[in-house]
């Protein structure tokens, strides 16, 4: 498996995996001691990610909707969509209502 490493503005390391499409998501900042480095290049895929990206494979959804059909927390899913949007993997695609009749933002994926 082939893998590039690039490092965003605020020091964390990314992993791009370019088999499978799925990016490794490591955390580890620049000021972190060498244990943290070595443990984020081992991590696997987020599964929070892996997650969210397969349940808008069955079409665009708000943060409300992605946690619905994923069993995570719309907590978990927001802390997730700004890496998957950083990433190119997902897009905002307009505003949703959600169940508590408020707008959100709604998501579909790009690959």
């Amino acid at each position: 498996m082939e893998s590039i490493s690039t490092r965003r503005s605020e020091g964390r390391m990314t992993e791009h995996h370019l088999y499978p499409e799925i990016p490794l998501l490591a955390a580890a900042r620049r000021t972190d001691p060498p244990t943290s480095h070595a443990a984020a290049a081992r991590a696997p895929v987020s599964e929070h990610c892996r997650r969210i990206l397969d349940a808008l494979a069955s079409g665009p959804a708000g943060q409300s909707g992605i946690a619905e059909r994923t069993g995570l927390t719309v907590a978990q899913v927001s802390k997730r969509l700004p890496d998957l949007r950083r990433d190119g993997l997902i897009e905002r695609d307009g505003e949703t209502r959600s169940a508590s009749g408020g707008r959100e933002a709604r998501y579909r994926r790009l690959m």
